[in-house]
């Protein structure tokens, strides 16, 4: 064969072969649907976590605008709007689908069994049903888990540590979310064991609150305990706020709330949750299936301590549990 065929016969094939299964198509826009149960300013998409995600893009080489665009979905504490926002986001063909919590991704299940879903950190996805197995999904679903059932009579170990003599707890959860059912339910099974009894605070939506809360204070409950979800999480600067000027410890589930003013939190790093979701949308728009993709679980728990709160609750924080802290806010 002469050199001019052999390059001819080169260049075919290399034309002919298929493109790398790993590498962005050139030139493409990928659609991300952005699924939520709060709003803008109260989910997790409307602060630190969210600029973790798309810096996190940035990172693996996607620029809004240019590769990648965003349709941002929220319910703003409606959860019965998800279902017609995931049907939106199925309706314009995303490429995936991002959401936080529990309630989000079952809506985005319910409406679509090809796009691919990502669980940005949701609470046991076995047994709301998300999927089948964490270690093959099996389904479009995979994602990040937050262990928050877990992590349940731990956290109410770490009230009576605080609270040696306590004796009443109010839970403050939203009966909508199937997971806060399930870490309710765990968490009076918890409080029996350590001879605590709990005073039920349900929500459902953002005009509970202003209801429920006052009932915290009536109860004479000795702290206050978070089972946090979205809801719950995007009122946690009022939470906090109430739990202070009416003297009710609290206790969260993620550290956002130790920094709007609450008292403490045992939980996994949020903005590292949305980061590692990032990366599984990466791993999705390259060619990966979600069955193929194990559900992560976090391995690192972080306490949380705002000594500032415990002064103005008249608190003392024993010395081993600020020394257990990985970080104490002064």
């Amino acid at each position: 064969m002469d050199r001019r065929r052999f390059l001819s016969t080169t260049v075919a094939g290399i034309l002919a072969a298929p493109l790398d299964a790993g590498a962005q198509q050139a030139g493409k826009i990928y659609r991300i649907g952005i699924l939520e149960q709060g709003g803008p300013y109260r989910s997790p998409f409307g602060g630190p976590s969210h600029e973790a995600f798309r810096e996190q893009l940035r990172e693996l080489g996607y620029i809004e605008g240019q590769s990648v665009v965003f349709e941002y979905r929220f319910a703003e504490g409606r959860t019965e709007r998800l279902a017609d926002f995931a049907a939106e986001l199925v309706r314009l063909k995303v490429d995936v689908i991002v959401s936080g919590g529990t309630p989000g991704p079952l809506a985005a299940k319910r409406a679509t069994s090809t796009i691919p879903i990502v669980m940005a950190a949701a609470g046991d996805p076995v047994g709301t049903g998300l999927v089948t197995n964490l270690g093959r999904p099996e389904g479009n679903i995979t994602g990040l888990s937050n262990l928050s059932e877990e992590l349940t009579g731990k956290r109410l170990q770490l009230v009576k540590e605080v609270i040696p003599g306590i004796s009443r707890v109010a839970v403050l959860w939203n009966a909508g979310n199937p997971i806060s059912v399930i870490v309710f339910k765990q968490t009076e099974a918890a409080a029996r064991t350590l001879g605590v009894q709990v005073h039920s605070v349900e929500v459902r939506g953002h005009d509970d609150f202003q209801r429920a809360l006052p009932t915290i204070v009536t109860a004479r409950v000795g702290a206050l305990f978070l089972v946090d979800d979205p809801l719950v999480f995007g009122q946690r600067l009022l939470i906090a706020d109430f739990a202070v000027r009416n003297r009710v410890p609290a206790s969260a589930f993620y550290r956002e709330f130790v920094e709007a003013g609450g008292l403490m939190s045992l939980g996994p790093n949020l903005v590292h949750q949305y980061r590692r979701a990032a990366i599984f949308v990466d791993k999705i728009l390259k060619g990966s299936k979600p069955r193929d993709l194990p559900v992560e679980q976090p391995t690192k728990f972080e306490l949380i301590i705002n000594l500032k709160t415990a002064k103005a609750l008249g608190l003392t924080i024993p010395p081993s549990l600020l020394l257990r802290a990985d970080q104490v806010i002064e």
